[in-house]
């Protein structure tokens, strides 16, 4: 680290504690992946302060093209040579999901903290793999599970806290596409690569977010269904946009496009979950969202939006309806920055991440269980070690 880095954390030690919302704390980040994802990370760096030192991805012209866009940038021409500047004090990983364990692990082994976009890898032994080498280095992983940080979801988390809710009994997230499958044909859908479909890709934001709405309660089994039925074969997909395009028509689609599922918690609670990259069913039709059904009251909210959120009560024994705003000026668009306002205060602080490599595991080995229940056709137990 520099000698301004030093300074700036002894700064922050002695002030942190009494303004733990300090906004400005600028680190200096190398960026793998400049995928549609990695632009988005772009633009959140320099939205939070912090400064985007060191861009590589397989594809020099892209990382180029990202460069020239966030002047002072420069592009390495391997992982390797990226780690090695000493300038730079967090690494965001953002690369195709079979390369996130071992990208990871390297980033920490050389010394940096590191922010790893959802899932945090394909399977639970990788992500102990991170776990250990964080261990081994005493730096910091952040999980990217950014729609904690959406405002609606900072605002429901606030409404539960203050006990409005009572006691959670039922938790559902809902997230459809109509024409929103990512990178056709490309390691999106390709198994090896992207380790399932829609429900490792949406799956990790849906699942996370209600644990952590419900305070990670113990998961003790799953029911899941998936299906596929856009992608066979991919020239045949009419979409309006894509993702991490563009498509391959003569690409592989191995993957679900589809997914329902019903998991059980202990202490009687039950999260159910349905999400779709494709389907024939028009925008808005049904409500995409997070909803919670409490003993005291029940609340609805678009984790994408500015919206109010929507809460159903009792007052002076009256059924009565309640909009709560979430403050003014957030919206989804604000998620990702305070995403990196979090990273970089942890890197300087030292403080524990909001969303752990802990977090991270949890959410995989529950991806990991409803892949089993829906390819048996049986709900599954959660193995002990493995939650």
């Amino acid at each position: 680290m520099d000698s301004w880095g030093i300074v700036r954390r002894l700064i922050v030690d002695a002030t942190v504690s009494t303004h733990w919302e300090v906004r400005f704390m600028s680190i200096q980040i190398g960026l793998i992946g400049a995928g549609g994802i990695g632009g988005v990370h772009a633009k959140a760096i320099k939205e939070a302060g912090s400064t985007l030192a060191g861009i590589y991805d397989t594809d020099a012209g892209r990382a180029g093209a990202m460069a020239e866009a966030c002047s002072g940038a420069r592009v390495h021409d391997s992982v390797d040579s990226l780690l090695a500047d000493d300038a730079i004090e967090g690494i965001v990983v953002a690369v195709p999901n079979y390369l996130h364990s071992s990208i990871a692990v390297k980033a920490l082994e050389a010394g940096k903290d590191v922010l790893i976009e959802k899932p945090m890898a394909t399977n639970v032994p990788e992500c102990d793999a991170v776990i250990a080498a964080r261990d081994a280095s005493s730096n910091i992983v952040q999980m990217g599970f950014v729609c904690r940080m959406a405002a609606t979801s900072m605002a429901a988390r606030k409404v539960i806290e203050s006990g409005r809710l009572g006691r959670i009994y039922h938790a559902q997230a809902t997230l459809f596409r109509r024409r929103g499958i990512p990178g056709l044909g490309r390691w999106f859908t390709t198994r090896e690569q992207s380790g399932g479909g829609v429900l490792i890709d949406l799956g990790p934001h849906l699942v996370d977010l209600l644990l952590h709405l419900c305070d990670r309660p113990h998961v003790e089994s799953v029911d899941c269904h998936t299906t596929s039925c856009f992608g066979h074969p991919p020239s045949g997909y009419r979409f309006t946009d894509m993702w991490a395009g563009p498509p391959d028509p003569e690409g592989p689609f191995d993957v679900e496009d589809g997914a329902t599922a019903l998991v059980r918690c202990q202490g009687d609670l039950t999260l159910s979950l349905n999400m779709s990259w494709a389907s024939h069913l028009p925008e808005g039709t049904l409500t995409d969202g997070v909803t919670l059904f409490g003993d005291k009251a029940a609340m609805h909210f678009d984790i994408l939006s500015d919206a109010p959120l929507t809460i159903g009560t009792e007052q002076e024994g009256e059924v009565v309806d309640i909009s709560q705003p979430v403050r003014p000026g957030e919206d989804w668009n604000t998620a990702f920055r305070r995403q990196h306002e979090r990273f970089a205060r942890n890197v300087v602080s030292r403080g524990v991440p909001s969303a752990s490599a802990e977090d991270g595991r949890s959410v995989q080995s529950v991806l990991e269980a409803l892949y089993r229940s829906a390819e048996a056709r049986t709900s599954v137990q959660l193995d002990e070690a493995l939650v």
